[in-house]
C-alpha cells in the first residue's frame, strides 16, 4: 500500500510564545489543536485521530480525556525529534486504510521553564556510555562533528555558514526565538560547548507547540482550500551495531530513498527542504545523506548561501528553524512540517518565500547522531503534484 496522495495536510499551528511560565502543557495541547483547526476550517467534533508523543501523562490518552475526543484510531509513537514526522506518515496510512478521516496530531512542552525532563529508563548501553561523558546531546553530537572533520576536512567555518542562513531567516519571522542576524566568526568565537561545536551551533531551548491537520481526499475537497498532498515517507533507524557505528552517515541514507521512492520525484524536484537543526552537524549530514551533495560535500554546498532563501541551492528552514526560530519539548519536527506547508501554500514570510514550490521536503532527526537516531523523511506536494 502507498500513501502517496491518500491524505492531505489541510490544518497548521504553531504556538507563538516561546517562553510559557503560566501555560500548563495540557494549555497548549489545547491551544495549538484549537489552532490548527480553525486553519483548517474544522472542529473537535471533527477528529477521529489522536496523535501525540509520549512525554506526558499516558500520552494520547491523558490528552483524549483532555480534549474530550474519543477517537477511532490513536498513536502515541515517540522517536524524539523525528516523532512528529512519523506521526504524519502514520496518519496517512491510517486513512489510507479507512480507519479514520480527521487526524489530529500536537506537540507541546515547557522545557525552558520548568517542565521536568522525561524519564527514560536505562537502557542497556547506559554503563558503557555515560560514564564517557555522552549522556549530554551536544557531547554526542561533536563526536559526529569530529568524525567528518577528520574524515572529509569540513571546518567549524562551514557548520557556521548553516546558522547564519537560519538567522537571516529568523529575522523576519516576529515570534523566533533569536532574530538577530549572525556572522560566520560570531559562531566560531561563541562559547564552546563540547569541541568542535560551538554556543551558536547549537538549538534554542523553548517552551511552545504545534499542531497538524490531516485529512482523507474527500475531507480536503470539502474544505476549499490550499492543501499539502503527502506524496512519500520513510522510516529508518541507526544505532551503534554493537559499537561498530560509523558517525558520518545518518539514518536519512534509508528513509530519503524510502521517501523519494514512494513519492516518485527526486532531489531535483525539491523547492524548499525543512531540515532538522539540532546541531550544525546535523543539517549538513542530513543533506549529504537525502543526495542533495555527494557524501562529504555538504562543507561547500553550505557556503555562499547555498541554504538561504529565497534563491539559494536548497533553500531551507525559512521561519529560522531549531537553531534560531523554535524548538518546542526539544522535538523539533513538527515545526519542519508546519514551515514546509507554509511554503507550498505561499504563506511564508515575503523575503524568503522560495517562488512557486511545487515539492517540499522535511526531515526529521530524533535522538543523537553519535548513538542511536531515528530519521523520517517527508514529501509534500501542491494538490495537483
Amino acid at each position: 500500500m502507498t500513501i502517496r496522495g491518500a491524505a492531505f495536510i489541510a490544518g497548521i499551528y504553531e504556538h507563538p510564545g516561546r517562553d510559557l511560565p503560566n501555560h500548563t502543557i495540557w494549555d497548549i495541547h489545547t491551544e495549538v489543536a484549537i489552532g490548527a483547526l480553525a486553519d483548517a476550517g474544522l472542529s473537535m467534533s471533527d477528529v477521529d485521530a489522536l496523535f501525540c508523543d509520549g512525554t506526558a501523562g499516558f500520552g494520547v490518552l491523558t490528552l483524549c480525556d483532555h480534549l474530550g475526543l474519543r477517537p477511532t484510531f490513536v498513536d502515541n509513537t515517540e522517536t524524539g525529534g523525528s516523532s512528529y514526522l512519523a506521526h504524519v506518515g502514520h496518519a496517512a496510512a491510517a486513512i489510507a486504510a479507512g480507519k479514520c478521516s480527521v487526524a489530529l496530531v500536537t506537540l507541546a512542552g515547557k522545557p525552558r521553564t520548568g517542565s521536568p525532563p522525561v524519564k527514560w529508563a536505562a537502557g542497556p548501553e547506559t554503563g558503557f556510555e555515560t560514564v564517557w561523558g555522552t549522556a549530554s546531546a551536544a557531547h554526542s553530537y561533536a563526536l559526529a562533528a569530529q568524525r567528518h572533520m577528520y574524515e572529509f576536512g569540513t571546518t567549524s567555518e562551514q557548520l557556521a555558514e548553516i546558522k547564519v542562513a537560519a538567522s537571516i531567516h529568523a529575522q523576519y519571522n516576529p515570534n523566533a526565538f533569536l532574530q538577530k542576524v549572525v556572522t560566520v566568526d560570531e559562531v566560531v568565537n561563541s562559547p564552546m560547548v563540547s569541541d568542535p561545536l560551538h554556543r551558536l551551533d547549537c538549538c534554542v531551548v523553548t517552551d511552545g507547540g504545534g499542531a497538524l491537520v490531516i485529512v482523507s481526499p474527500e475531507i480536503a475537497k470539502k474544505l476549499g482550500k490550499t492543501n499539502a498532498k503527502i506524496l512519500g515517507h520513510g522510516e529508518a533507524v541507526k544505532h551503534t551495531s554493537n559499537g561498530r557505528i560509523d558517525l558520518t552517515y545518518t539514518g536519512a541514507v534509508w528513509s530519503g530513498p524510502r521517501a523519494f521512492a514512494e513519492a516518485g520525484v527526486t532531489v531535483k524536484d525539491v523547492g524548499y527542504a525543512s531540515i532538522y537543526d539540532s546541531f550544525t552537524i546535523t543539517v549538513l549530514q542530513t543533506i549529504e545523506d537525502l543526495g542533495f551533495c555527494e557524501k562529504g560535500k555538504g562543507g561547500e554546498f553550505v557556503l555562499d548561501g547555498g541554504l538561504v532563501a529565497p534563491f539559494g541551492k536548497l533553500p531551507f528552514n525559512t521561519d529560522g528553524g531549531g537553531l534560531c526560530n523554535n524548538h518546542p519539548s526539544n522535538r523539533g519536527g513538527i515545526t519542519k512540517v508546519i514551515e514546509a506547508v507554509r511554503q507550498l501554500r505561499g504563506e511564508a514570510h515575503p523575503a524568503v518565500q522560495v517562488p512557486n514550490v511545487q515539492i517540499a521536503l522535511a526531515h526529521g532527526t530524533g535522538g543523537s547522531l553519535g548513538s542511536r537516531h531515528g530519521s523520517v523523511t517527508l514529501l509534500l506536494g501542491q494538490e495537483d503534484a
